[in-house]
């Protein structure tokens, strides 16, 4: 079968491997039909790295993937061979503290697909994973739309730890996947005012099919300044989606007292600094978002119901050959991408 290999900065390959087995009782094999470049993937094929987690090369990439199933193991229920599936990337261990108290995202034994040192990626024709980390896709939801149920997740996690979103104000400092995922979840669930940043008009654009009431390049204007006219009492909520200094220091100016600061985006620094007196004197929640935490069924749910529409996002399509265009593509920002999607398989 053929998987894709970082050999290298920037360097991408595809190559032949022997298709994986199925040895736990409770696994299952998936045809990998779509997978989404995400910009984790990105971090590690422009850098190798992400913080601690260093690439030692070759390594298979990818984790955002939906497929279908075309064999089980004989301890599998509720899966069954020919159904399609989302795939949560994380294997927890289900025993350490953190999973018995409802915190498998934080699992001191994870695996995540395409982390160093943890599990391989699933840009590949063929995965095994255990069948609790397969959701079923409704016959109403396509394998492309499917592919979105990640990232979304973890839009949906994020406005779920921000708390109450109806009729609150909320600044979406960041519209890329993760920053639109976070604009769907959010509206879904009641929010009044969005207000959406990007340094990419193209990207502002997508902000405002997917809900945004005003959207601003901070390249062009003073983002803070009209967002504080439009809302003089300051927002409920910044959700930093970007990743950047300037964007946290973004939040903190746009927060009204008492609001709540979510950093979603990664930085590619391993430190980054808040202004420790506005915080305080504002009193300001923090709050991290790691990935998602059993929120993969109610992004599935939301675009079952269609409550949102993740179609703006998928603004690039690549075969599997071409799947070092893909990520240049994503790690350049060029041509206007939000989301390239790379199809493993012919259907």
């Amino acid at each position: 079968m053929k998987t894709a290999f970082l050999t290298g900065i920037r360097q991408l390959e595809i190559r032949d491997v022997p298709e994986p087995k199925i040895i736990n009782p409770d696994d299952v094999l998936i045809r990998i039909d779509v997978v989404g470049v995400c910009g984790s993937d990105v971090h590690y094929y422009k850098t190798g790295r992400i913080g601690s987690l260093v690439v030692e090369f070759p390594f298979p990439v990818g984790h955002e993937c939906a497929g279908e199933v075309v064999r089980v193991g004989p301890e599998v229920t509720g899966i069954e061979v020919g159904q399609r599936v989302v795939v949560d990337p994380l294997i927890n261990c289900g025993r350490c503290d953190q999973c018995l108290t409802g915190r498998p995202h934080t699992c001191r034994r994870q695996k995540f697909l395409g982390c160093p040192g943890q599990a391989p990626g699933s840009l590949s024709e063929y995965y095994v994973m255990p069948a609790r980390c397969c959701y079923p896709v409704p016959d109403s939801v396509t394998q492309v739309q499917a592919v979105l149920c990640e990232p979304l997740s973890i839009g949906v996690y994020a406005a779920h730890l921000a708390g109450q979103a109806e009729g609150k104000k909320a600044a979406i400092l960041g519209s890329g996947p993760i920053g639109l995922c976070a604009l769907l979840a959010l509206r879904a669930a009641g929010l009044r005012t969005a207000y959406s940043t990007d340094l990419i008009d193209e990207r502002l654009a997508v902000a405002q099919r997917c809900g945004a009431d005003w959207t601003g390049n901070p390249n062009q204007q003073d983002v803070v300044a009209e967002i504080l006219q439009a809302a003089p009492g300051g927002v409920d909520f910044a959700f930093e989606c970007a990743g950047e200094q300037e964007t946290l220091d973004q939040g903190i100016e746009l927060l009204a007292p008492g609001g709540a600061l979510l950093m979603v985006g990664i930085p590619a620094e391993d430190c980054v600094r808040f202004s420790a007196e506005k915080m305080r004197r504002k009193e300001l929640r923090f709050q991290n978002v790691r990935r998602q935490n059993e929120c993969v069924q109610p992004a599935i749910d939301l675009l079952a119901d269609g409550k949102v529409d993740v179609g703006p996002l998928m603004t690039h399509h690549f075969p599997l050959a071409e799947a070092k265009k893909a990520f240049d593509l994503v790690s350049e920002y060029k041509d206007g991408v939000v989301k390239a999607i790379i199809h493993v398989s012919e259907r």
